[in-house]
């Protein structure tokens, strides 16, 4: 996995002459990406004129109200291809633009409704870009967690109560299985997170 790139202040925004742009999500895919880590965004469907290019970096939004989740950077998109390679007049295959993640912050984000965006994909002035990376500030402190995930299974042997613990995570994921998170030398801290989000899971506490 990459780690996050350090926020510099003063940064442009700009790399070799390269582009500054804004990517903003749908919900559906805004949750998809905030519950499970990736290490780019690919996007699909995005017309071919005025998309940026290799090296261009972008800002991604998330919709309703609009608020910065990450910073990226547009690497090389995926080769097109036809549909049906043995017929040459098949469709081709829409253009994947990959954006690299630099810099994540799907749990803190920060309100973005000053920018006037145009749709899905919108070219930013570098200085409007620059303002709003900053706005992140530095990146948090990275530390060692413990994350585990505790599921009762009945099974008529080890290596069966296994497979379908694995079964269990694969079905139901992030969306419905609790996982339970603490800092590295204080289990007293652990959190239950359900839906990427701290969830009560002492019943007794909410009568």
């Amino acid at each position: 996995m990459t780690t996050e790139t350090a926020h510099r202040a003063g940064e442009t925004g700009r790399a070799d002459g390269a582009g500054t742009w804004a990517v903003l999500l749908p919900a559906e895919r805004y949750e998809a990406e905030r519950l499970v880590h990736h290490d780019t965004l690919e996007l699909t469907g995005l017309a071919d004129v005025g998309r940026p290019g290799p090296g261009d970096r972008v800002a991604v939004l998330a919709d309703t109200p609009p608020r910065l989740v990450a910073l990226g950077r547009v690497t090389a998109p995926a080769q097109r291809h036809r549909e049906d390679p043995d017929d040459p007049q098949s469709p081709v295959e829409p253009a994947t633009l990959v954006v690299a993640y630099t810099r994540r912050a799907f749990d803190e984000p920060v309100p973005a409704d000053r920018l006037a965006l145009d749709g899905p994909l919108t070219a930013l002035d570098p200085a409007a870009f620059r303002a709003l990376a900053d706005r992140l500030g530095p990146p948090p402190t990275r530390r060692t967690w413990l994350v585990s995930l505790d599921l009762p299974i009945e099974a008529g042997t080890s290596a069966e109560a296994v497979r379908l613990f694995w079964s269990y995570v694969q079905e139901l994921g992030p969306r419905e299985l609790p996982a339970f998170v603490s800092p590295s030398g204080d289990e007293l801290a652990m959190q239950a997170f359900v839906l990427g989000a701290e969830a009560n899971q002492d019943p007794e506490e909410d009568d």
